[in-house]
This record gives C-alpha cells, structure tokens and sequence, in this order.
C-alpha cells in the first residue's frame, strides 16, 4: 500500500457535528457517530471513476462513498463506550441530549422516552462515565451510569431496557 499525500485520501464529514467517536461496520455501510449526528457511509461497493488524464475508467471496491445522515439531532456526545450491538440494532447515549438512542431499520428511536425521559435527562448530563453492553441470553441492553448527581461514590446504576417488552424492565446491581 502507498499513500500519497497528492492524492485524496480522507473522507469529510462537516465539522459542526464534532469529532467522530465510534465506527462500526455493518454489512456493506459504515456507522459513523460522531459527537452530535450520526451518519451511514456506503462502504465496499463498486466505483467507477476516471483516471486523472486518462480516457479510461478504473473500478474499485476500496471506497467510502456517499454519505447519509440518519433523521434527528442525535450523537454518541463523547461516549463511544455506551455503544452496544446486537444483529441489526445498535444502542448508545447521547449525554448532550440526555437520551439513550436505539439505531435500528426504521431509523433513531429515543428509548429513554419510554418512561425514563425526566431520569436520563437528568443522570446522563452529570455522569463521571456511561457504558453501554448487550446481554444476549436476557436479550437486553445495559447501560450503566457512573457517579451522577445525587449518588454516592462507587454506586453506580444499571438499567435494561428489553425489545420484547419495549421497556426499561430492572435497576440491577452487581
């Protein structure tokens, strides 16, 4: 491989959506989360283009190529740690916005919205630090929310949030 600097390598995003935080391959696009939007990028397809000078064309399957906004002011904020996958849904948080965000076919869905909206505004701006997991034998998110206002020290909380009942089903501890 040769990379040389002539020639454009480099894919932009706007920069008023801050800096990218998580990547995440997904059959052929590329989730790209950055700090306040979330973006697909069609990655691994076919290109066409014609060569600097040359008459020909030259194919290529090495390209990132358009890129897609998903509907809603959203981002990953700085927390690419509260991101979990599972087949084709993909949960994180967004601190800025104080919800937690499920990606999925039928685009961005608040799921703090359901029942927890007040809670999640309230803990995820003041968090020390969000992680998210999946539990694939409970089929559940988990996300876990460290030294937010009003806690003690070393008292962090865990809430699951399941598909099958569209809820934040349990507080865990551990």
């Amino acid at each position: 491989n040769q990379f040389i600097q002539a020639e454009k390598i480099t894919k932009d995003l706007n920069p008023i959506y801050g800096t990218i935080q998580k990547l995440h391959q997904r059959d052929t696009d590329l989730l790209t989360l950055c700090e306040d939007k979330v973006f697909k990028v069609v990655s691994h397809k076919d290109a066409l283009y014609k060569a600097d000078g040359n008459p020909q064309l030259t194919a290529t399957d090495k390209v990132l190529g358009q890129t897609t906004p998903f509907v809603g002011e959203y981002g990953i904020s700085k927390d690419p740690e509260s991101f979990a996958s599972e087949s084709f849904r993909f949960y994180f948080s967004d601190r800025t916005r104080g919800a937690v965000l499920r990606l999925s076919q039928n685009g961005i869905t608040p799921i703090s919205d359901v029942g927890m909206r007040d809670w999640f505004s309230d803990k995820l701006k003041v968090a020390s630090k969000i992680l998210g997991t999946f539990d694939s034998y409970k089929n559940s998110y988990n996300i876990t929310i460290h030294d937010y206002e009003g806690s003690r020290a070393g008292d962090p909380k865990t809430l699951s949030y399941i598909e099958n009942v569209k809820g934040w089903s349990s507080f865990k501890s551990f």
